[in-house]
């Protein structure tokens, strides 16, 4: 992998060691810079990472869960980070319930004897990596995250703005291998109960707010301001998607 041609898709420029304050600026211009987007769901993506860096960093794309953390991960590998692949099950709101096992990928970072959460294809989630430690309270640019132990598991949450605490996903420490994740890929790429088989996204987070592109809805919000427009044309989509996500000058 071409270390440096990562680094300048995400407009990276600083030092590159193990430690956590380059880990938080890798993530935050990792986020910042590559949009969650599911155009090639139905194409059976299968996780290659050689494409996926063809894809991601030579063609200037996003990618979903298992790209964009895939990848990643092998960026702060090959950079020196002591980093593993874990698995996660997202939690349902509506039924109150946690996907099954390899349901999302996230990374665990080992820095001074202290693990850390860090996940750049998860949407709306934290600008920052998080200390896996019980109990602990994270004062997020993005909010306020908590972690819990259940068991061998923990369980991130995010505080709502009335108060509530609410589920994001569940993960252990287990390390993973990329093979385990192929067959709920092949799920989220097939099956009609596939949340990403419903309809085409593409969002991307910014200093203040989000872009994201759903169907042909273009949401922006920018701190407390919320503008949705619809486009009524493939010209127009295709057109937001240079202007907002895949622009070669994008840097957060």
């Amino acid at each position: 992998m071409d270390v440096q041609q990562y680094l300048d898709r995400i407009f990276y420029a600083g030092p590159i060691e193990p430690t956590l304050d380059v880990l938080t600026k890798l993530q935050q211009a990792h986020l910042l810079n590559v949009p969650f987007e599911n155009f090639d769901i139905q194409q059976h993506i299968k996780i290659n990472l050689a494409k996926v860096f063809n894809k991601i960093v030579g063609n200037n794309r996003g990618g979903f869960c298992y790209e964009l953390n895939g990848l990643f991960y092998c960026l702060l590998k090959e950079t020196g980070f002591n980093v593993n692949m874990v698995s996660a099950r997202v939690y349902n709101a509506k039924t109150k319930t946690y996907s099954p096992e390899y349901d999302h990928l996230a990374l665990v970072v080992e820095i001074d004897d202290e693990r850390y959460l860090t996940d750049v294809g998860f949407g709306e989630f934290a600008f920052t990596p998080l200390k896996i430690e019980a109990g602990n309270i994270i004062d997020d640019p993005r909010g306020v995250f908590k972690i819990e132990a259940l068991g061998d598991h923990f369980m991130v949450l995010k505080e709502h703005p009335n108060g509530d605490d609410a589920p994001e996903y569940m993960f252990t420490l287990m390390k993973r291998d990329l093979e385990e994740f192929y067959p709920r890929c092949h799920f989220h790429e097939t099956s009609r109960d596939s949340h990403f088989t419903q309809k085409l996204i593409c969002s991307l987070p910014t200093q203040n707010g989000r872009i994201t592109l759903t169907g042909n809805v273009l949401k922006l919000t920018h701190n407390d301001s919320v503008i949705e427009r619809a486009l009524h044309s493939k010209r127009a989509i295709q057109q937001v998607l240079q202007d907002y996500f895949f622009s070669s000058q994008r840097k957060g």
